[in-house]
């Protein structure tokens, strides 16, 4: 496959480790008025204003601590769509880190690296995939 898939559909999720997850959550919810999208764990929540997604995850070391971004996502409309993506950059010799895989909440992803080595990880999730917005004039 060595044609481009459809475009993503925006970049709306990112994922940062942080050391005291339980003040970043209440910031993002009290503060910025985000909600609860799904707790996984203990360590790991969601959070979303409707139309993106923020990871929060407990920092395991202080070196992973301190707002260091862990990842950035980008929308796919369908797991079709990013099972698309996978063979187009596999096609194209982009580093990638795990091939797609299915979430528990409904979710599919993969991840690839950039060339400066940021993390990138192409998701279809069901709660804001499909989601269209109009470009402004």
């Amino acid at each position: 496959m060595s044609e481009r898939p459809k475009s993503f559909n925006g970049m709306r999720h990112i994922a940062f480790m942080v050391e005291d997850l339980e003040a970043c959550e209440a910031f993002y919810t009290d503060i910025m008025g985000m909600d609860l999208l799904w707790r996984a764990h203990e360590d790991l929540v969601y959070l979303t204003c409707g139309n993106d997604n923020l990871s929060l995850a407990r920092a395991k070391t202080p070196r992973e601590a301190g707002g260091c971004m862990d990842h950035f996502g980008f929308i796919a409309d369908s797991k079709q769509d990013l099972d698309d993506w996978f063979r187009f950059m596999q096609d194209k010799g982009v580093p990638l880190l795990d091939e797609p895989h299915d979430h528990k909440d409904g979710a599919r992803s993969f991840h690839c690296k950039d060339p400066a080595g940021n993390v990138i990880q192409p998701i279809y999730h069901p709660a804001i995939s499909g989601q269209r917005f109009s470009q402004p004039d």
